[in-house]
């Protein structure tokens, strides 16, 4: 074969359809089909979900086709999945693709503990699979003209706020994982370097687990962060302001308007400007960069061993105990009797 049959060869290859499938048909599983669906050179094989009704939902989301176990998607030939199925069942989910030599995206957290989470990461090494985590906001277009701005900067600090009312869905976590988890990955992406201190402060106002979280973090680097969380608010908030030496830059991710302060002066006056943001859907954006790496073989925009990382920071917030000061120790103690 000449080279030039080889190369269209290898053209057409990277050309033909992959075959993949959705495990999970709740809110984000739906929508990972919703989007698949219309992506050109994929066959979206089914939906798997154990509940009729989830099932019902996905077919008339996508029309494709629906299975109640694991198995019987397997059986049909995929060589792909995203696994947006309760996170108790990432694990269990995530081994069993991988033993079949299936490529997997598992929605965050990766797992409910970050050694289940480090098991899948070295079962998807051994097996040479491609494994993606599905931290979805690194794919917002603010976001990533936030990461852009800050190419080149020493960065001082970075402050998150990510707020909304109580989720409509039960949840078996708190903010921290449900939440939090997303900003942890951010500020470890924004800085290039782990999280090396963690100061957390949680309050459970209305919730069984915790609904309020403040936390601070110190990096290898030396970067300063703070997130802000709660499921108090009663709409929804979610910005990010980091400070460096050289500009200072603010955006809003839901509006998707960042903004860049930069230029300052002695006499306190300074420039500003708007950023250019684009328009793509996040988990649009995110599938993508999951089956370019799948194709290419290359490593994913988000590995397994970024995913346990941000977990492991996550749960390290939840189990660090508040340092009491001395003013509340006093509050704590008896009360003086005077007289």
């Amino acid at each position: 074969m000449s080279s030039k049959g080889a190369a269209s060869g290898v053209k057409a290859e990277a050309k033909r359809s992959l075959r993949i499938g959705v495990i999970g048909a709740g809110v984000m599983g739906s929508n990972h089909a919703r989007v698949l669906a219309g992506l050109p050179d994929i066959t979206l094989v089914g939906v798997v979900d154990p509940l009729q009704a989830h099932r019902t939902r996905a077919t008339d989301l996508t029309g494709c086709r629906t299975f109640s176990s694991l198995d019987d998607l397997i059986a049909e030939g995929v060589e792909a999945v995203t696994i947006a199925a309760p996170t108790h069942l990432h694990h269990e989910v995530a081994l069993a693709c991988i033993a079949h030599g299936i490529h997997i995206l598992v929605e965050k957290p990766i797992a409910p503990s970050v050694a289940e989470g480090r098991e899948i990461v070295a079962a998807a090494h051994r097996a040479g699979v491609t494994l993606m985590v599905g931290h979805v906001e690194r794919f917002n277009p603010a976001v990533a003209a936030i990461k852009k701005a800050l190419s080149g900067e020493d960065i001082l600090s970075i402050a998150i706020t990510r707020v909304g009312p109580f989720p409509p869905r039960m949840s078996n976590v708190g903010v921290v994982i449900d939440l939090a988890v997303h900003d942890i990955d951010l500020i470890r992406w924004f800085t290039e370097s782990d999280i090396v201190e963690v100061q957390p402060q949680l309050s459970s106002a209305v919730a069984e687990r915790e609904d309020i979280a403040l936390l601070q973090f110190r990096t290898a680097s030396g970067v300063l962060a703070h997130i802000n969380t709660n499921w108090l608010t009663p709409f929804k908030a979610r910005s990010v302001t980091v400070a460096t030496r050289g500009k200072y830059v603010m955006g809003d991710l839901l509006t998707r308007q960042v903004t860049e302060c930069f230029g300052f002066k002695p006499d306190g006056s300074y420039s500003m400007r708007h950023l250019p943001v684009g328009h793509d859907e996040p988990l649009r954006a995110e599938l993508i960069a999951f089956i370019h790496a799948v194709r290419s073989g290359n490593v994913p925009a988000v590995t397994g061993d970024e995913g346990v990382a941000s977990l492991e920071i996550a749960i390290q917030c939840l189990e660090t105990p508040a340092k009491p000061t001395a003013a509340s120790a006093a509050l704590k103690g008896p009360r003086r009797v005077v007289g």
